[in-house]
């Protein structure tokens, strides 16, 4: 009878080890995947307040698009790096 438990546990204990396991790093979600928004454009104008005013919108929103989008690449880089190196 202990041998045949023993058998049993053997077998059981070595078969786990012999099925593969298949990981895959999941892909970016595609609502993330998006670039930043257009800038905006300058209306016909004489005036060059106006002018500089559209500028100043459009720096700020490239530098906070590109800040973000950074960001996002260096989180998404370092848990690539730590999933790949957990074996």
């Amino acid at each position: 009878m202990k041998a045949i438990l023993a058998i049993v546990v053997v077998s059981l204990l070595t078969a786990c080890t012999a099925v593969p396991v298949n990981r895959d790093f999941p892909n970016i979600p595609l609502g993330l995947n998006k670039g930043c928004s257009p800038l905006k454009e300058t209306q016909k104008t004489d005036k060059l307040s106006e002018v500089l005013l559209t500028v100043t919108e459009n720096y700020a929103l490239y530098h906070e698009c590109e800040l973000k989008t950074e960001l996002w690449m260096q989180w998404y880089r370092e848990q690539k790096d730590i999933f790949d190196s957990v074996k």
